[in-house]
């Protein structure tokens, strides 16, 4: 990960300056932020691979400047919050964070969360530009993971670096059945922190995002009692 670069927003500067020191150990180049006005100045200035984003913020909070965020770009965004109330947890999915860390945490378990954002957008975003193999074209949703766009009867549907990777593992996969833990061990690439709601959260802002209860389309089935699969027909 000798290449990578994160931005942390967080006004905990002895926490900052924790992470700091652990990413670069780990050959992650960091900057720093102490209020989410400065986080996101660095944020629409610069390319970043991840960014870890503190709920808390003396400015606004950080629902909010993930709102902003997400307006403009996809890449993972990792949540840190010192309230262990489930309620903040599902609004930071909905709003478009890839996951989420309660403190306190480990450092060994907020370093693998990095590894996993970064890794997995990383594969797909490199993925063979050969356009069979890396476009899906369905009766009515267009998958490209060369540029991660996706179209629903040719508008474009802008999803978040997380929404993305579960959509386009369902979809290269269409047919077959999985379970929530087996989606979260594929998409989020391990087994430590698997979490039901996090699954379902993903699942239904993503259904909301591609499909249109006027028209019926449905590409992702739930199979009760057993997981999800995706229906290339909608």
């Amino acid at each position: 990960m000798s290449t990578h670069k994160a931005l942390i927003i967080d006004d905990d500067a002895e926490l900052c300056k924790l992470l700091q020191n652990c990413l670069s150990a780990a050959g992650i180049y960091t900057d720093v932020a102490h209020s989410a006005s400065k986080g996101l100045s660095l944020f629409q200035n610069d390319y970043y691979n991840v960014a870890i984003l503190d709920v808390m913020l003396p400015d606004i909070n950080g629902f909010s400047l993930l709102e902003e965020m997400r307006k403009n770009s996809n890449i993972p965004i990792l949540m840190l919050t010192a309230k262990g109330d489930e309620t903040d947890k599902v609004k930071g999915l909905q709003l478009g964070a890839d996951d989420y860390l309660t403190k306190p945490f480990g450092i060994r378990e907020f370093l693998a969360r990095i590894d996993s954002l970064i890794r997995r957008n990383t594969i797909l975003n490199t993925q063979s530009t050969d356009a069979d193999k890396s476009k899906l074209t369905l009766p009515n949703i267009s998958i490209n993971a060369a540029d991660r766009t996706v179209y629903v009867e040719g508008e474009f549907v802008k999803l978040t670096a997380k929404e993305f990777d579960l959509l386009y593992f369902l979809a290269v996969n269409k047919g077959r059945i999985f379970t929530k833990s087996q989606l979260y061990n594929q998409v989020w690439h391990d087994e430590y922190a698997f979490d039901d709601n996090n699954i379902m959260s993903f699942i239904s802002k993503l259904r909301k995002k591609i499909e249109n209860p006027f028209n019926g389309l449905q590409f992702i089935e739930t199979v009760r009692g057993v997981g999800y699969r995706f229906n290339p027909h909608g």
